[in-house]
Formats: C-alpha cells, sequence, structure tokens
C-alpha cells in the first residue's frame, strides 16, 4: 500500500438499512446506521483511508453508484439487504467494474429464512461478511486494508 495514496472505501447500504435501531433490534441490533458510519470512518482513518458512506431504498440508484465508482474507489463494501436475493441489476454492476467488492450483512443471512440463502452478489464480490453486526463493516475495512497491502 503506497504510503503516500490515499484510498477511497466506497460503503453502500440497501434497502430499509435507514431504520438501524429501530428495526428488528433482536434481528439487526441497536447500533443506528449513523452510528456504524461512526464507527466505519474511524476504523478507515486509521488505515488511511476516506469513507463515502451511502444509503438508499431504491434499486437502481445502487445499480448507479456501482457503475459510478469505477476509477473513484479503490474498494465497495455492500450491505445491500434484501437487494442481495433479488437483484440481478446489482449483480451485473459489480461484474462490470474492477472494483473489488465485498459483501456485508448484519445478520448471518444463513441462519434466517431460506430465501436469504442465496445471493446474487456473492459470486461477484472478492468476499463475505456476515452475522457479526456493525463488527462487519469493520471487519470489511481491514480486509480491504490487507488487499491493497497485497496489492503493493
Amino acid at each position: 500500500m503506497s504510503k503516500n495514496k490515499i484510498h477511497n472505501i466506497l460503503v453502500l447500504n440497501g434497502p430499509n438499512l435507514n431504520l438501524l435501531g429501530t428495526r428488528e433490534p433482536e434481528t439487526y441490533g441497536s447500533t443506528t446506521l449513523t452510528e456504524i458510519e461512526e464507527l466505519t470512518k474511524a476504523r478507515a482513518d486509521s488505515h488511511g483511508f476516506t469513507i463515502d458512506f451511502r444509503q438508499t431504498n431504491i434499486e437502481g440508484t445502487l445499480v448507479d453508484w456501482i457503475q459510478q465508482s469505477a476509477g473513484q474507489a479503490d474498494a465497495i463494501i455492500l450491505n445491500a439487504a434484501a437487494y442481495t436475493h433479488t437483484s440481478i441489476a446489482i449483480h451485473d454492476a459489480i461484474a462490470a467494474i474492477k472494483t473489488p467488492v465485498i459483501e456485508v450483512h448484519l445478520s448471518n443471512v444463513f441462519a434466517r429464512e431460506d430465501y436469504r440463502h442465496h445471493s446474487y452478489v456473492s459470486d461477484v464480490a472478492v468476499g463475505v461478511i456476515c452475522g457479526f453486526g456493525a463488527q462487519g463493516y469493520l471487519l470489511a475495512i481491514d480486509a480491504i486494508a490487507s488487499m491493497l497491502r497485497n496489492q503493493s
């Protein structure tokens, strides 16, 4: 990892994640998305990274952001939420870019309903982190740091 280059990480969050902290805390925890953003930015800063943290309930907006990341972000952390299990468009957007993507889920999707066991993101992501709550975002940043270090 170049000591002079600042790495930009795009953190994308899908539908209903704006409700974290009050939405099904037994499944998703009590940490709000704003708190996750603060934790994520602090961890990124410890690695010398910048974070662009976003959330939308709109599938097409996620697709646009993924496409626009090419040449702008060194990596993407993506919690596509329910779109993980339904969106071929998000799959295709990730497949069309060279930016590495790490798929993150707060809950362990494999311990939940059967329809959550399939991901359209996983086969185009460099890795998947699920079941660790907000800590999953921090693990993803550490993984990106390791990937970037190994590239240099």
